[in-house]
C-alpha cells in the first residue's frame, strides 16, 4: 500500500474546504486508498495550525478541528520521529516531513509548501502538490 506524509497544510486546507483536492485526499485516505505516515512533530504542527483563530474562523461550526484531526491520527502510522533531517528544505521547520517520511518509509510527501516542493524529491520520497497527488491515486 501506498505510504504518504502529508503536510500540515493539506490537513488545514482539507479541513476548511472538503470539496478541494486536500479534502479529497483525506476522504481517500479514510476509505483506505492509501496509508498516511505522520511523527510527533507532524501532529504537533498540525494541532497547532488547526487551533489558530484564523483557521478556526474558516472551519464549520459542527466541525471540532482537534477531535477531526485525532480521527486521522489514530488511523495513521505514527514513527517515533527520533530520525533527523537538518538543512536540507530552504525553511529548516520543513525538515521534519522529510525525516517522517523516510523513517516510515513513505513514498511521498504532499505538500503545498514552495520550499518543500523546490526539493522535488528526496531519498526516493518525490514531493509532490495535493492535485498531482489525486492524478496519482486515480478514480
Amino acid at each position: 500500500m501506498l505510504r504518504v506524509v502529508l503536510d500540515a497544510n493539506v490537513y488545514v486546507s482539507a479541513i476548511i474546504r472538503p470539496e478541494g483536492p486536500p479534502g479529497r485526499i483525506i476522504e481517500r485516505f479514510l476509505r483506505g486508498a492509501f496509508s498516511v505516515v505522520l511523527s510527533p512533530p507532524i501532529v504537533d504542527e498540525t494541532l497547532r495550525a488547526l487551533g489558530y483563530t484564523k483557521v478556526r474562523r474558516y472551519v464549520r461550526a459542527t466541525v471540532d478541528p482537534q477531535l477531526w484531526f485525532e480521527d486521522i491520527v489514530l488511523l495513521a502510522e505514527l514513527v517515533t520521529g527520533e530520525h533527523e533531517v537538518t538543512g536540507v528544505s530552504a525553511d529548516a521547520d520543513d525538515d521534519k516531513y522529510l525525516a517522517a517520511a523516510v523513517e516510515g518509509r513513505a513514498t511521498l510527501i504532499v505538500t503545498g509548501d514552495p520550499d518543500l516542493l523546490a526539493l522535488g524529491a528526496y531519498k526516493g520520497v518525490r514531493i509532490v502538490n495535493p492535485r498531482i497527488f489525486l492524478g496519482l491515486l486515480g478514480r
